[in-house]
């Protein structure tokens, strides 16, 4: 099995067409992107709103019960819905953009909330202190430092759409999902199993890229990581001491024997300025005489 489905990836057969994988891959991206870009559009500045003002955080919670929701009966309840009203491709791409839209956005709204919520308030007051007003205060302080949740919730987001955007195939829309549901209605079991491996590599591709992107904008300063310029200005000082401790040693050291030297030099000295004793008297002989005075 594993030998047939290595073969069907790596078939030229499998890649060409306008629905080669290629193609699918294609489309799959396109209806990601497109209930992402949309999610974010309503949960961004939904989030935004309530974590800074702290209002209405039911909207949360209800967004979050969104998740209990079945996809795919919803795909249908959805698609039964709209699919009449509308004509041509749209009656297939609206319901399924949709459905993906309403599975995305609690995953973006609870990572701009939480980003927004867990600022630190004494930060919100100094911007205040420092005349920012309410939108400034929310562009240039609470952004920047809710930016790793925010970029998270991107992150759960996309990894979810691309791996629900199958169903999508159901409805009769393409993407990736037609590997599957067409294998298994005719009973290729080879390319259903290629299609979903297919689904997971580049969902796993997807989250790759992502967190380069969020290693790349995040403030080093936000996750607890230094830069190189920073790690060689914290060890210069101890450097600097070091030299300042070996020095300041060798100049006590140096004090030291100066002073040593300079007591022994003083004690000669003073020995050489006592009168010398009169030629052919000793120093008894002075004493004596002295006494005899």
């Amino acid at each position: 099995m594993i030998a047939s489905i290595l073969e069907w990836l790596t078939s030229s057969a499998t890649w060409s067409g306008e629905g080669g994988l290629g193609a699918r891959i294609v489309e799959h991206l396109w209806y990601s992107l497109l209930a992402v870009g949309i999610a974010a559009v309503i949960a961004v500045p939904l989030g935004l709103w309530v974590g800074h003002t702290g209002r209405a955080r039911w909207i949360v919670s209800l967004a979050n019960s969104l998740r209990a929701v079945p996809t795919l009966g919803l795909l249908f309840a959805v698609a039964l819905w709209l699919g009449p009203k509308i004509s041509g491709d749209l009656a297939f791409l609206i319901p399924s953009v949709v459905v993906l839209v309403i599975l995305v956005i609690p995953p973006i709204l609870s990572g701009v909330y939480a980003g927004v919520e867990a600022v630190d308030p004494a930060t919100r007051d100094a911007a205040r202190g420092m005349g920012m007003r309410g939108m400034e205060v929310v562009r240039q302080v609470e952004i920047p430092n809710a930016m790793p949740l925010i970029l998270s919730g991107l992150r759960s987001a996309f990894l979810q759409v691309i791996a629900t955007a199958t169903v999508a195939a159901y409805i009769g829309l393409g993407g990736l999902g037609r590997y599957l549901v067409d294998g298994i209605k005719t009973g290729d079991y080879v390319s259903t199993a290629g299609g979903a491996v297919v689904v997971s590599v580049l969902a796993l591709l997807v989250d790759g890229v992502l967190a380069l992107v969020q290693r790349l904008v995040i403030s080093p300063g936000l996750t607890g990581g230094r830069t190189g310029r920073a790690r060689r200005g914290r060890s210069e000082p101890v450097t600097a001491s070091t030299s300042s401790t070996t020095s300041t040693s060798s100049t006590s050291s140096t004090s030291s024997a100066s002073s040593a030297s300079s007591a022994s030099s003083a004690s000669l000295t003073g020995s050489d300025t006592r009168s010398p004793a009169r030629p052919g008297m000793s120093a008894g002989d002075g004493e004596v005489d002295s006494d005899a005075t």
